[in-house]
């Protein structure tokens, strides 16, 4: 780590100008959340695992911003050259850098990095002391990373209309229409949260980063772990339609779906040149991809969706800050720049009933493999260690000191997990890397179990697991918190407030334009009453068959859950906790769908909203301190456990369903 922040510095040094300071971005190109292992150039430098985060490396000091989500787990990976920064808490890095570093400093960032946003907020901040933002014309990292991972040519996998539920041709349709209502003479469209990134230009076009062009294609692939997409970008005008990916992921049935769609295959790098071209309006097609469609009778409509419009009209290009890369911008005219957020985002984020019905069915499947799990987790927490069970509320009953060979640790119980995922039809994957924790290690909220050092399960201890998967017809995530000892007053306290705001945030009913930020403070009062609390958002979308972590919207304290309302047909998680440092962590977290609600009144004409279920599995009752439950309460978990048994049971053997009965009995009022 030393030797590579020496020579990342010597490197530092000799760039044209001098750096005085370099940023390490977590994203990639295409500003992903979930980066691919080329990609990981902040975890390279830094040494921290997480998801999030960004590294300032200056010529004597090394610092690492990340969110509260990862505090405890920076602390135990940065090495002692590293000083962790805690976003919300410490100054955010273009104020430490205004602050600390000297007048006319020169900071660098790969501009293929950091998003048009980022870059420009960072821009005026340095005005204070005349410091500049120096796009480095090559990724410093890559050239002290040895032994970097090749890119992947993995490939490009169709996703069939029976799973998308609308067409290549229907969506374009609806882009393009999205292009006249803004009377826009070009647009880039982008969302960070998302990954994605999309570019509208004078023709409408559309520049797209892997989760937006594989919604807008019906494409998925495996170039990121657990994240169904491709790399590529997508070019969309309103005539036309590019692909910009390395080709030799795309079979001949792949190329052939693409010529039928009428979507010309470009190769990734040539995506650079080509906004080059787009802003001088020189950017065609190849003869053989002209988009047109020879049938007369449909008049004014051209293949893949496309309206005739006057082009001379459109000649902006929209660029969504927020996640646009800014080498791409750098390369336009800012004049002929307009800012405003994606359409695709939203259209993604708001699912079509074969959409809605696939996340449904996929979420049946997946509880019964988290049901399963429990039965055998269960189970081999009696055999194996002595523990009273599931059911039970009581000290390990007699200590068992298991062989290696069939001792139970983070790793091997989330392996078998994911077995009973494997097991359902449409399985390709997980959704993310399962969050198997136990006991302290559960007060890392995004810890990571590494085989060689996880620790082993104990039944007097809390077990957390988030996770989920990837199914052809929807994501799925999913937490529960257990106990196979006998929990503590404080951890059924605890849990029983964490239960509590799952509860109040799922039942909340609320009129249309209702932002995520003003459902937030639902599941959290019931931990303030206490004077607990969290350092995580509430809520997330979650795709079909897509990224596990979706916007436009979210249920969050950030401010950025102010920008989107919640609409019907989105899916959001409802996913409280609390977690106490060196002892446990307590997490619920169940999927939902957005529908309208058939309220008595319709005050102001709003028409009001309200939160189904799809994520079945029950919730522990020896965890929940009944006490501390209102009557309202104890009805929704009732009806909940009923609805388990009843969609779950189809999968269940005879002492699962035993097992599932007993899990959900109705609890007294």
């Amino acid at each position: 780590m030393a030797d590579n922040l020496a020579a990342l510095r010597s490197l530092m040094a000799s760039h044209s100008p001098p750096l005085d300071a370099l940023v390490v971005p977590s994203e990639d190109y295409h500003q992903s959340e979930y980066v691919s292992e080329r990609d990981q150039r902040r975890q390279f430098i830094s040494g921290f695992t997480g998801s999030a985060g960004l590294a300032l490396i200056t010529k004597n000091e090394a610092l690492l911003w990340t969110d509260g989500r990862y505090f405890l787990q920076a602390t135990k990976e940065l090495s002692e050259q590293w000083k962790l920064m805690r976003s919300g808490e410490d100054p955010a890095v273009d104020t430490w850098i205004a602050d600390n570093l000297p007048k006319d400093a020169a900071v660098g960032v790969d501009p293929w990095c950091v998003s048009v946003e980022t870059a420009q907020k960072w821009e005026s901040a340095f005005t204070k002391k005349q410091q500049k933002l120096v796009p480095t014309s090559t990724n410093l990292v890559d050239q002290v990373w040895k032994n970097q991972p090749p890119a992947k040519t993995n490939p490009v996998i169709v996703h069939p209309l029976e799973f998308a539920g609308r067409s290549v041709a229907d969506k374009l349709k609806d882009l393009r229409e999205k292009f006249k209502q803004e009377k826009a003479r070009g647009m880039i469209i982008a969302t960070l949260d998302e990954a994605c990134l999309v570019l509208v230009l004078g023709k409408a076009l559309t520049f797209e980063i892997p989760g937006k062009v594989a919604w807008l294609y019906n494409v998925r692939g495996t170039d990121v772990s657990y994240c169904p997409v491709v790399h590529a970008f997508a070019i969309v005008t309103s005539t036309s339609a590019f692909f910009y990916v390395d080709k030799r992921k795309l079979s001949p049935a792949v190329n052939t779906y693409m010529e039928e769609k009428g979507i010309e295959v470009r190769d990734y790098g040539a995506v650079s040149s080509d906004v080059v071209l787009l802003t001088s309006d020189q950017l065609t097609p190849s003869s053989s991809h002209d988009g047109t469609d020879t049938n007369p009778s449909k008049s004014g409509v051209i293949a893949n969706g496309t309206h005739n419009a006057n082009e001379s009209s459109c000649n902006f290009i929209w660029i969504d800050p927020r996640s646009c890369c800014f080498a791409l911008y750098s390369k336009l005219n800012p004049d002929q720049v307009l800012l405003q957020s994606s359409p695709l985002a939203l259209a993604k984020a708001i699912k079509n009933t074969v959409e809605m019905d696939g996340l449904k069915n996929a979420h049946i499947r997946d509880g019964a493999a988290v049901v399963q799990y429990l039965v055998w987790l269960d189970e081999q927490m009696q055999e194996i260690y002595g523990a009273s069970g599931y059911f039970m509320e009581a000290e390990s009953i007699k200590e068992k000191k298991p062989s290696e060979t069939n001792k139970l640790t983070e790793v091997s119980a989330s392996d078998k997990l994911e077995g009973f995922r494997a097991s359902k039809e449409h399985f390709r994957g997980l959704s993310f890397p399962t969050i198997s924790s136990v006991g302290p290690n559960g007060a890392i909220i995004h810890y990571s179990p590494d085989p060689k050092t996880c620790s082993e399960l104990d039944p007097n201890s809390i077990y957390l697991f988030d996770s989920g998967a990837q199914y052809l017809d929807g994501t799925t995530d999913i937490t529960r918190t257990v106990h196979f000892g006998k929990p503590s007053a404080h951890e059924k306290t605890c849990y029983t407030a964490v239960l509590k705001g799952h509860i109040g945030l799922g039942i909340a009913r609320f009129p249309n334009g209702t932002n995520g930020h003003a459902l937030d403070i639902l599941a959290r009062v019931p931990l303030w009453m206490y004077g607990l609390d969290y350092r995580h958002g509430t809520g997330h979308g979650i795709g079909s068959f897509l990224n596990v972590h979706e916007g436009p919207h979210m249920i969050s304290f950030r401010p950025q859950a102010l920008n989107v309302p919640l609409q019907a047909s989105m899916t959001v998680t409802d996913e409280p906790g609390y977690y106490e440092d060196g002892k446990f962590g307590i997490r619920l977290e169940n999927v939902l769908i957005i529908k309208e609600a058939n309220t008595n009144f319709n005050f102001g004409d709003k028409g009001y909203l309200e939160f189904e279920h799809i994520t079945w599995a029950p919730y522990q009752r020896k965890l929940i301190d009944l006490s501390l439950l209102v009557p309202e309460e104890i009805e929704w978990l009732n009806c909940y456990h009923s609805k388990c048994r009843e969609v779950l049971a189809p999968f269940m053997n005879k002492s699962e369903m035993t097992w599932l009965q007993k899990a959900t009995e109705p609890i007294a009022a």
